[in-house]
């Protein structure tokens, strides 16, 4: 019997490849950084060909180290499942895998002009009622379009059914299997599916005049889709998750009202809402949760957030404020508070719950008793109030009132964030005993494919907490900070014209 599940977890800045036993513990993991490519103000690239590369390192690093070593250990690993950076899109050849342009990522903000084009006729909720989404530069359809509108003879070869489309799930498990495929999760992030139907729309695909054939087949979230080739060859690929929705499953959150929130390069907080979808009237997102095998789908609602752990990244790499990421706590805690000022990271516009790619960031309330610690805090303050904005539009659409937050991602082991997170949401964050959920999630789905695990229960079980942050602060400061945030928030709108 086979010993354990592996994960490959493709994200924003980086690849990792994670090997887990049955009860969710972490055997070996390896990670390697991607470059990050700014052509142009507001785009954002990568290059798909890094990327698979990265991820065939990864492979080989993890597999290494684990005591057995290769290559018995590939005999020991019963399925791998694929979790990704949602909407980045790429476009290859099908006969030699190039290609065409660089990956598109979901931070780009180069579609704005397709965007408002759509927009003039039914507005920026056109496609809501079939898509869950609003019109927005975050999403993979626009960017198709793009490449196939800017890139010489894209059109024409995408046309003759020369050409692939992927989000990065796709590109991977295509290079990895040899079969076109992506899950309901990440195709429900291209806004081209239907939501009810879970297949491509044909009236979205012929207004953005996107080829059929380029898309993958969509299936469920754990299958067994094709089998490995290379380093990892004839493990079953069983397990494919956007990496949001992969961290609500890895967070166990299987029940309707149960909630996570990922702190990454972005932050996004998921809410399982059973069987049906519920329509947003807050500027939340209608989404795919998972669908495993044969079972009904369940879906979500969302709130994304464009820019916080990547905030961190700004500042380090942009400004110069500090050496490595994990030493924005340390400068933060050089002052009391922020000093008076807000930064409002609106880099790629602002996601939920305004949906304006008008916005730009901006610091408010800069006076001369300011410095860098102040800085600092205030960017690690913006993540918490983003949060506290997507968890009150959440309230509003699902009537459901929060009682605790789960939290996972890198952002977690800043405590002075937490902390800062739990005064203003005034509920307690919850910090799980494997914080890699996203990762946890994919191999999840891929081990239930292959009767690794056997059920929910089975999953629930290997849950536990880590650490718990409760509210300390008293309403009055709460609502004060709030509100000075939101006013901040409404100066960076209409900076775009």
């Amino acid at each position: 019997m086979p010993k354990y599940v592996a994960a490959m977890d493709q994200g924003t800045t980086s690849t990792r490849f994670i090997i887990f036993d049955h009860a969710g513990n972490i055997v070996a993991v390896d990670q390697r950084e991607h470059q990050q490519i700014y052509p142009k103000p507001g785009w954002v690239e990568h290059d798909p060909l890094e990327i698979w590369e990265r991820t065939q390192e990864v492979m080989r690093g993890a597999l290494g180290k684990v005591v057995s070593g290769p290559p018995s250990i590939v005999g020991e690993i019963a399925a791998i499942g694929i979790t990704n950076q949602r909407e980045t899109t790429v476009v290859w050849e099908k006969e030699t895998g190039r290609p065409v342009y660089n990956a598109i990522v979901w931070q780009d903000t180069r579609t704005d002009g397709i965007i408002n084009e759509l927009a003039k006729d039914g507005g920026q909720d056109r496609f809501r009622g079939k898509t869950g989404l609003p019109l927005a530069t975050y999403f993979s359809g626009p960017k198709i379009k793009w490449i196939l509108d800017n890139v010489r003879g894209a059109r024409e070869c995408a046309e003759k059914g020369e050409l692939l489309f992927g989000n990065i799930d796709t590109w991977v498990i295509w290079n990895l299997t040899g079969v076109h495929v992506t899950d309901v999760t990440n195709a429900s992030r291209t806004m081209l599916m239907d939501l009810s139907t879970l297949d491509w729309d044909e009236e979205i695909l012929k207004l953005l005049g996107i080829p059929r054939a380029m898309l993958p087949a969509i299936c469920s979230s754990s299958e067994v889709y094709g089998m490995a080739k290379g380093a990892v060859g004839g493990i079953p690929v069983a397990g494919d998750l956007g990496d949001q929705q992969a961290a609500l499953f890895g967070q166990t959150c299987y029940s309707p009202g149960e909630a996570k929130n990922t702190y990454g390069t972005g932050c996004f907080m998921l809410l399982n809402t059973g069987e049906k979808p519920v329509p947003s009237k807050s500027g939340l997102l209608t989404t795919l949760g998972y669908k495993i095998g044969k079972e009904e789908a369940i879906y979500a609602l969302e709130g994304s957030i464009a820019i916080t752990g990547a905030l961190v990244q700004w500042l380090r790499d942009n400004l110069g404020l500090i050496e490595k990421s994990s030493d924005v706590e340390a400068l933060a805690k050089t002052v009391q508070d922020n000093g008076g000022i807000y930064f409002v990271p609106a880099f790629s516009g602002l996601f939920a719950p305004y949906w304006r790619s008008d916005a730009r960031g901006a610091i408010l309330g800069m006076t001369r008793f300011v410095n860098k610690g102040h800085i600092a805090r205030a960017a690690l303050e913006a993540t918490a109030f983003q949060t506290r904005e997507v968890l009150d539009a959440m309230e509003a659409d699902s009537g459901v009132k929060l009682t605790a937050l789960k939290v996972d991602g890198g952002m977690v082991f800043n405590e002075t964030l937490m902390q800062f997170q739990a005064d203003l949401l005034n509920v307690p964050v919850i910090r799980p005993r494997v914080a890699e959920t996203t990762a946890l999630g994919a191999a999840y789905a891929a081990g239930l494919a292959v009767g690794f695990w056997k059920d929910y229960d089975e999953l629930r079980a290997n849950w536990g907490r880590d650490r718990e942050w409760k509210p300390q602060m008293d309403g009055s400061t709460r609502e004060n900070l709030y509100s000075n945030w939101k006013k901040a928030v409404t100066r960076t709108f209409d900076w775009v014209e």
